[in-house]
């Protein structure tokens, strides 16, 4: 498990812990109503992969689109939030998501949210697009 660090304050979660499981994201369509969006991808044969991951669920959605994901751990009936939105806040999310955001994810969709954040950016040594947000970044091993 990475080491996370959030100095913006975001309240977290850590419900998902690199289990398997099934995603879906509530979403806020363009007439400006919220739909749920399931991962029938795979069952449908739509050409596209099933969501395997909370980032994976972060990264699908335009910018404002997205407003909540939720997670059934496999083997359960139970829809747990692992991410969600009040506004242009984020109020929760999981630490397998946190840990995998990059710079360039929140700086390309997420800029006008708490996400945002230079202080954030500094503590862990972020220094370009391509580095994560949220867990601490070492210039040597990336080198390497």
């Amino acid at each position: 498990m990475k080491n996370v660090i959030n100095r913006i304050g975001v309240n977290t979660t850590e419900f998902i812990k690199g289990r398997k499981g099934t995603y879906r994201a509530i979403i806020k369509v363009q007439a400006g109503f919220l739909t749920v969006v399931d991962d029938l991808g795979l069952q449908a044969n739509w050409g596209r992969q099933q969501w395997n991951s909370g980032i994976e669920v972060f990264r699908n959605f335009k910018k404002g689109a997205l407003q909540s994901i939720q997670f059934k751990l496999e083997g359960t009936d139970t829809w747990l939030t692992v991410f969600g939105m009040k506004g242009r806040k984020v109020v929760l999310i999981d630490e397998d998501i946190l840990a995998e955001i990059t710079v360039g994810d929140i700086n390309g969709c997420w800029y006008n949210t708490n996400l945002y954040s230079s202080l954030q950016y500094s503590v862990v040594e972020a220094k370009h697009w391509g580095h994560y947000a949220f867990i601490k970044n070492e210039e040597a091993l990336e080198v390497a």
